[in-house]
């Protein structure tokens, strides 16, 4: 793997003939501090979580004839968690590289990237991401792939991929888009070879089998914002369909008030297995001015009754943000869970109060 790290950097570097001048490189970071304290601690650790992190990244970027461009992106993650004064995750490890070609019919990237797609907010299939709108960074893990975007029109995009898991195995798979004023619509496939356990969105159930997925999106914008995906996972002895459908509006109170509603349902069906589950989000935000801004998010679990409600108050400055999180989840114990296999971190257990410090530059 590093010897992969080591030839897309070097690709970088040659194809770009970098010359550092102020027109053909930038440099920026993320700077994040944050204390967590939860009335749910697990047993042997302090009651106070501290998170502190630092992404530096470096931006080449070259102009080439006919509204081409050729540039990259390098960044590296380093993080260290703490309950009270013992050291729980350390993470070292980069967080993108890649190599970029664009023009306006086509774009082509190489390298550990993010891939991001679909209407949905909260309840979403996160196919090849981890973002969370509750996390304010706004930071996703990405995957070493070579993705390629074709734009034969205005409203067409035509997307295909092949990405390498922890296992160097590849997977691959395409996406269409078609748009009109509208309306989107977005139909994907991907065939995953590997048996690795891996979880189909946020919220959604882990697979362990080579397994096909096939997905319908569609979002309208008008009056109202209204979406769906539906998505069928199919592998030898389990098959998954999950229907996720939305709508938001905008309240005229105020500067407006938006307000969105999101519901999932899950249907498993295997060998003498047979199951569903459902969950619905809402989600409402207000500015109180350009600097002060309060979010509001509740998940509602209707088949284990859970229900776990995220406030958040930020403060957002030019390169800085202060964000005082209320949460309130499910204890440990509410879970069907034994507790050795539940994360060891306080968030998203319990009652918890978090302060996050996030410096851009």
């Amino acid at each position: 793997m590093q010897v992969l790290r080591f030839i897309i950097f070097s690709l970088i570097l040659i194809s770009l003939n970098i010359t550092l001048n102020a027109q053909s490189f930038s440099m920026k970071g993320q700077f994040l501090a944050s204390n967590l304290t939860s009335s749910d601690v697990p047993s042997g650790q302090s009651s106070l979580e501290s998170n502190i992190g630092y992404i530096p990244t470096l931006s080449l970027f070259r102009k080439l004839d006919n509204n081409r461009l050729l540039d990259m992106e390098l960044s590296y993650r380093l993080g260290r968690i703490y309950s009270g004064d013992s050291l729980m995750n350390n993470t070292d490890s980069f967080h993108r590289y890649w190599i970029r070609y664009s023009s306006e019919k086509i774009e082509a990237r190489l390298g550990l990237q993010k891939i991001y797609f679909g209407p949905s907010q909260v309840l979403g299939l996160s196919w090849f991401d981890t973002f969370d709108l509750k996390d304010p960074s706004g930071q996703t893990d990405g995957v070493k792939a070579f993705r390629i975007r074709w734009f034969p029109s205005s409203y067409l995009s035509v997307w295909s991929w092949i990405i390498m898991n922890n296992q160097d195995t590849l997977s691959y798979g395409s996406r269409t888009e078609f748009s009109t004023n509208k309306a989107e619509w977005g139909i994907t496939f991907h065939q995953e070879p590997s048996g690795i356990l891996q979880q189909i969105g946020q919220s959604n159930p882990f697979i362990s089998n080579p397994h096909q997925r096939i997905a319908l999106d569609y979002r309208y914008d008008g009056f109202i914002g209204f979406w769906n995906e539906s998505a069928l996972i199919s592998s030898e002895d389990l098959d998954v369909g999950i229907i996720t459908t939305g709508i938001d509006y905008t309240l005229p109170i105020t500067n407006g008030l938006p307000v969105m509603i999101e519901s999932m349902h899950v249907l498993k069906e295997g060998n003498a297995l047979k199951s569903s589950s459902s969950y619905t989000a809402f989600m409402t935000s207000l500015s109180i001015n350009m600097i002060h801004q309060i979010m509001f998010i509740s998940n509602m679990d209707w088949d284990e009754n859970h229900i776990s409600n995220y406030l958040r108050w930020s403060s957002i400055y030019d390169h800085y943000s202060l964000n005082l999180i209320l949460s309130i989840n499910p204890k440990r114990a509410d879970y069907n869970i034994p507790l050795e296999y539940l994360p060891k971190t306080l968030a998203g257990f319990g009652t918890g109060i978090q302060f996050m410090f996030i410096y851009n530059h």
